[in-house]
C-alpha cells in the first residue's frame, strides 16, 4: 500500500484517484510523525460501519429504532 502525506495527496489527487480506480489502496499520513490517518479504497471495497453487538444481551435481546425517531442535542445532553 502506498502512503502519501496530505500535501502529496492534494498535489496529485487526480493521479491518486486513477490508482485507486485500478485497485490500489492509498494511505494518507498526517503530522510530523506522518501517522497514517486514513485509507482511500475503491467504493466497492468499502465495508462501512460495523454493526454493534449487544454485549451480554446478545442473542437474548434486540433493538429497533423507529424511522421517525428524533432527539435534539439539547434533549440528549440534558440531565
Amino acid at each position: 500500500m502506498k502512503t502519501l502525506t496530505v500535501g502529496e495527496l492534494k498535489a496529485r489527487f487526480a493521479d491518486v484517484l486513477k490508482e485507486v480506480q485500478g485497485g490500489q489502496a492509498v494511505a494518507v499520513s498526517y503530522g510530523r510523525r506522518r501517522q497514517r490517518m486514513a485509507v482511500i479504497v475503491r467504493y466497492d471495497q468499502y465495508t462501512g460501519a460495523q454493526s454493534r453487538e449487544l454485549g451480554v444481551l446478545e442473542g437474548k435481546a434486540s433493538y429497533r429504532i423507529a424511522p421517525d425517531f428524533a432527539l435534539s442535542d439539547e434533549e440528549l445532553l440534558s440531565p
